[in-house]
């Protein structure tokens, strides 16, 4: 819709705001059309690629899991962790695969269920999904961030002077994460794969070496094991006590909901289409099982090295092995040059993850909050948005105080909620597909991630205080912004068909005057008395009006198209019908595409509704109905400050 145009914004307002525009046109794009592909200017990345890509997030947690599953599981770690690994490859991997299939453009499981559900019920249903999506990401960044600062801090090298320091560096982290991507951050692929192939590559290592010592000193796999049975009896009460502390090893489930948000980055074949990427999907579900393979493996060979190797003290808070178990093990078998090496490699993948979280967030927020109408203008655009997550980062560093055990429960609680919204999803699209057995089978991992998922909210409630905190403030961010925005004209585009454009032509010779008209029973009499009425509350003569009648019919909905359809009924009256989430905003969309496309100023005449001013506002607001006359007048005003050139608002 044609508006005056704002003075030029400073120079760091329009550094700030850089792209806004054109993020604009593409969200506005994607509302049109929320099932394509997203443009980019590059032509994809083999699989394996793209895999290093997620893999900077879901490799990195070797940096803290096994430190982790050693403090939840004791001497079990290992037994709990083969677990944890049939769960990944038996539940989860399967759940993604079919992700992959259902939503091939990278919006993830939540798309799958923001389907399922309309109006207002499934806003807040997605909006409730993101705030525990913000949890997973923010999470990854502050976890990752504290994990490299212990890295670092326990360095022997460094940890006389860097000692008491942990908070600084991790904020100081942060702060450059997020100087990263305010000065313009591209994923660098090639980055990521240099990154995981090193690191990787390090971990066999250390993996090869710590398994040596364990097969040259073979009394510390007897005296583990005499120590397992004397605490648990019997390999059945193990595997039970693995079940119940399984909930706390969740965070070696991270990694599946970021490898089906990078799918569009995937090549596939020349002749995948949007509509069916058929080698996107393919090579998806490579890059996943491959994935889940390679950290299934290490999973089960660090947990074990780590329990064997590494006294039960040094796990604990204050202990050198404490959310470093592996760089424990490289510096005590391979010397301090490797483990410095170690050090900085894992410091560099998991200050990486933070990076690869920053841009899921990024990329997450904007494909829903504004086409819901739920975020201001200038959350499209990356620069505005960065400084917030990374405020938001430090206030979460700060409140666990840089802590990677402290923040374990919430990022599981995050990642648990979405892998279980997931699953929950692709147990309702086999369910609508008639497979039945694929249906049983979703069902039964739904069921254990909801058990593991409220096993961890129960054991550690912090994860869920965090995301209801993140829930609430991205739910009344968006109340409040959709309230800001409510007189902003959200119409993408209007589409007249023939009837409707012969209309406006015809009244284009004379003065183009319309009626807003409520629908009724739609007879003659209906609209005879309706144009008497109108005559006589604006004192004006004839009968040259046209009717236009809106239909609303999603107002949770805020930007989307208008098409306009003319009819004549009764042989006499011409009406022109519209489809909308809001009759003001159908109606001064409208009126400013009928001055565009004649040249005149268009007329409309509305009578006044009864009741109270606030309950229609809130009728708008809601439901898209209310007091229509002084809102489209309002629409009007905000869309065009010129009043020499608004179309005219008359109410009687």
């Amino acid at each position: 819709m044609a508006t005056t145009q704002s003075p030029p914004p400073g120079r760091l307002r329009a550094w700030m705001l850089e792209g806004l525009s054109d993020m604009g046109k593409s969200h506005a794009h994607r509302t049109a059309a929320p099932d394509t592909a997203p443009s980019s200017e590059h032509k994809g990345q083999s699989w394996y690629r793209v895999m290093c890509l997620t893999g900077v997030d879901y490799f990195s947690t070797l940096g803290y899991q096994p430190g982790i599953a050693a403090l939840a599981a004791g001497l079990l770690s290992p037994v709990a962790t083969i677990v944890l690994v049939l769960v990944t490859l038996a539940g989860a991997l399967p759940v993604y695969r079919r992700v992959a299939e259902e939503s091939p453009h990278g919006e993830g499981s939540i798309a799958m269920l923001e389907r399922l559900l309309s109006f207002w019920k499934g806003k807040l249903f997605v909006l409730t999904l993101l705030g525990f999506a913000a949890t997973d990401f923010l999470i990854t960044i502050t976890l990752s961030a504290a994990d490299a600062s212990t890295h670092l801090v326990e360095n022997p090298h460094l940890t006389s002077t860097l000692h008491d320091r942990q908070m600084v560096i991790t904020l100081v982290l942060v702060a450059l994460l997020g100087a990263v991507f305010l000065k313009g951050f591209l994923e660098a692929i090639g980055v990521a794969v240099a990154l995981v192939a090193v690191y990787l590559g390090l971990n066999v290592v250390v993996v090869a070496v710590g398994l040596w010592h364990v097969v040259t000193e073979g009394h510390v796999v007897t005296d583990w094991a005499d120590a397992l049975t004397a605490e648990h009896g019997n390999v059945f009460a193990m595997i039970g006590v693995s079940l119940l502390v399984f909930p706390k090893l969740a965070l070696g489930l991270s990694g599946f909901e970021t490898g089906v948000a990078v799918m569009p980055h995937v090549q596939g074949d020349p002749d995948d289409t949007p509509e069916n990427p058929a080698g996107r999907i393919r090579d998806t579900k490579k890059l996943l099982t491959t994935a889940a393979l390679i950290m299934s493996v290490f999973l089960i060979t660090t947990s074990f090295i780590t329990t064997v190797l590494i006294p039960e003290k040094e796990f604990e808070s204050g202990g050198q092995a404490n959310g470093r178990a592996l760089a424990y093990l490289s510096h005590e078998y391979l010397g301090n040059a490797f483990g410095t090496v170690y050090d900085v490699s894992t410091i560099a993948i998991l200050w990486f993850a933070g990076a690869s979280a920053m841009a899921g967030l990024l990329n997450l927020m904007p494909r829903y909050l504004p086409r819901y109408g739920m975020a201001p203008h200038w959350a499209r655009a990356v620069r505005p948005m960065v400084i917030v997550f990374t405020l938001v980062a430090f206030l979460v560093t700060w409140i666990f105080d840089a802590d990677v055990d402290a923040q374990g429960g919430a990022y599981a609680t995050g990642v648990l909620v979405l892998m279980s919204s997931a699953a929950i999803a692709v147990t309702i699209a086999a369910r609508k597909a008639g497979q039945r057995g694929w249906t049983l089978g979703f069902a039964v991992v739904s069921a254990v991630l909801l058990y593991v998922t409220v096993a961890n909210v129960v054991e550690r409630p912090d994860g869920v205080k965090i995301g209801a905190c993140f829930i609430a403030g991205i739910v009344l961010v968006s109340l409040l912004s959709r309230l800001a925005r409510a007189f902003e004209l959200r119409v993408t585009s209007v589409t007249l068909d023939p009837m409707a454009e012969r209309f406006i032509r015809d009244m284009a010779s004379r003065k183009i005057r319309f009626i807003a008209n409520e629908p009724d029973r739609r007879d003659r009499a209906e609209y005879r008395d309706k144009i008497e009425q109108i005559r006589q509350d604006n004192d004006i003569p004839g009968e040259d009006f046209v009717f236009v009648e809106v239909t609303v019919v999603d107002p949770s909905e805020f930007e989307s198209g208008l098409t306009v359809r003319g009819e004549v009924l009764h042989h006499r009256y011409r009406v022109l019908t519209l489809e909308s989430s809001s009759i003001s905003n159908a109606l001064a969309a409208l009126l400013l595409h009928t001055r565009d496309a004649t040249g005149c100023i268009p007329h409309i005449y509305f009578e006044w509704t009864e009741g109270n001013p606030f309950a229609n506002f809130l009728r708008f607001f809601l439901f898209g109905q209310g007091e229509v006359a002084p809102v489209t007048r309002e629409v009007l005003r905000e869309a065009e400050p010129d009043r020499d050139r608004r179309p005219r608002v008359h109410t009687g």
